[in-house]
């Protein structure tokens, strides 16, 4: 496949999943809707618990990609090639891309009487913070990853619910966006966290289940353009 095709597919692929994650985006705002009251850190402990599920999938298909097409047999190499693109790519989709449009909208500026609320309640703090989970909660996150690791070495499959992948990135995308919200969710507020939401969710999770896997797919091979079913030359692998 040269690159010219690449480029034709990725951008295919990226149009084709467009109205799938818009849906997830919705189905988040719902869930915002729904803990739109919570206290930031409440919020930070929906954050640890989906953040470490969205590192989980993303090291089972990235590793599982890399071990099925470069056929590889080394557990440092796929635990390098798992690890690096699972936290990496769940970092930029659950806590850096929410980040910078939390900042960029205003998202994080409290009311007058919140800022007086803070001097008095510190844990509760208006100022946007950029969470980063393989860090603050390295215990957590880090072993989601390795364990996607293994799991993807002894069973490597690439075929994962692209439902599943899309919806936990989404909570753990919003939960970071409540941590940092101040004020009331009004309209304006909500379709800025849409818009957050679908840029955070789209790009990452096509850059995991298309970009990334194109790296390693040989010229041969045949790409279905199903997302995480990414080819039909995916089976099970063995490593002695």
């Amino acid at each position: 496949m040269s690159v010219k095709e690449k480029a034709k597919h990725i951008l295919a692929e990226l149009k084709g999943h467009l109205p799938f994650t818009i849906l997830g985006a919705s189905i988040g705002i719902a869930f915002m809707l729904t803990f739109k009251n919570l206290s930031r850190p409440h919020a930070g402990t929906l954050f640890s618990i989906f953040h470490p599920g969205h590192v989980l999938i993303s090291a089972m298909v990235t590793a599982s990609i890399f071990a099925l097409h470069r056929k590889a047999k080394s557990f440092i190499l796929v635990l390098v090639v798992g690890y690096v693109g699972s936290i990496g790519i769940a970092t930029l989709s659950d806590s850096v891309v929410p980040y910078l449009g939390e900042s960029l909208l205003g998202l994080h500026i409290a009311a007058h009487t919140d800022l007086h609320a803070d001097h008095d309640d510190h844990s509760d703090n208006p100022n946007p913070k950029l969470h980063l989970g393989f860090i603050e909660d390295w215990y957590i996150v880090n072993p989601a990853a390795v364990l996607g690791v293994l799991i993807a070495y002894f069973i490597p499959r690439t075929k994962f619910p692209h439902a599943a992948h899309v919806l936990i990135s989404t909570w753990a995308s919003l939960s970071h966006i409540l941590m940092n919200t101040a004020g009331d969710i009004t309209l304006a507020v909500t379709a800025a966290i849409f818009t957050i939401l679908l840029i955070s969710v789209w790009l990452p999770c096509c850059i995991s289940d298309v970009v990334f896997p194109l790296l390693f797919v040989k010229s041969d091979l045949e790409l279905t353009g199903t997302c995480t079913e990414h080819s039909r030359h995916s089976h099970p692998h063995s490593h002695k």
